[in-house]
């Protein structure tokens, strides 16, 4: 569904894609990991169009992410922020009928109202939690509200920014079983960027590495840790000693 070819991106003197190669399949769920700073959430802003590449192609069902209607591709996706990013002045239902109030297909408040209730059941939350701001929610609570506010008009491609950052093991494990879930449910596309092995494995059918700039390697889940490549074993086993270089 989404490809990219050869996709670079400097900022500065900091080139930091430098000849990205990727496809994720329609359907499938793509997870990609590599160290901080290495560009993952460049790579997503690029493709979302909220970062401009330099070079090379992206297309999306083939066809080129910078041509078009802009509304109507960015309705295509719904989005999981790190740290929820909800809005504080407003109420939790507010926050997940945000884009359902607003725009093309604008729905009446009480049928908005009505979807964000059940899309926050659909993620564990009571009916009562609606009413609430986010500032009183907990963290794992503020988590879910911004999943339910990704699916609230049933996306087709649904981006997750490190959705687990934060939660305590036993939170992120409940927000990656409901993640798998939904996305399965949906037949949505998926892409997650994130640095949690645990979510790696809960989440993915795919997993791409980004080292340096480029897709170091990629293949299903399943191989990863059978792969030989020596950035993905430091990697997934949070070595020292590697080929990749700790900042100090």
């Amino acid at each position: 569904m989404i490809t990219l070819s050869a996709v670079t991106k400097t900022f500065g003197k900091n080139r930091v894609l430098r000849g990205v190669d990727l496809t994720i399949p329609s359907g499938q769920s793509m997870v990609i990991i590599g160290g901080s700073g290495t560009g993952k959430s460049v790579l997503l802003k690029c493709i979302l169009g909220l970062v401009h590449h330099d070079a090379g192609t992206i297309t999306l069902d083939g066809q080129d992410v910078t041509k078009g209607d802009r509304d109507a591709f960015l309705a295509r996706f719904g989005m999981l922020f790190q740290g929820g990013a909800l809005f504080d002045s407003l109420r939790v239902w507010e926050n997940v009928a945000f884009r359902l109030m607003r725009g093309p297909g604008k729905r009446p408040k009480a049928e908005a109202r009505e979807i964000a209730i059940e899309k926050l059941r659909r993620v564990g939350l009571k009916p009562e939690t609606a009413d609430l701001y986010p500032a009183e929610l907990s963290g794992g609570m503020q988590k879910r509200v911004g999943l339910a506010r990704a699916i609230a008009a049933e996306p087709e491609i649904i981006f997750f920014d490190e959705p687990t950052t934060g939660l305590d093991p036993i939170m992120a494990g409940v927000i990656n079983d409901l993640i798998r879930e939904i996305v399965t449910e949906m037949g949505a596309t998926a892409m997650t960027i994130t640095h949690d092995m645990s979510s790696v494995r809960a989440i993915a059918d795919r997993v791409a590495m980004l080292h340096d700039g480029v897709i170091q390697w990629t293949g299903p889940v399943a191989d990863l840790d059978a792969t030989p490549d020596p950035y993905v074993q430091q990697f997934i086993h949070g070595r020292a000693t590697g080929p990749i270089a700790a900042v100090r």
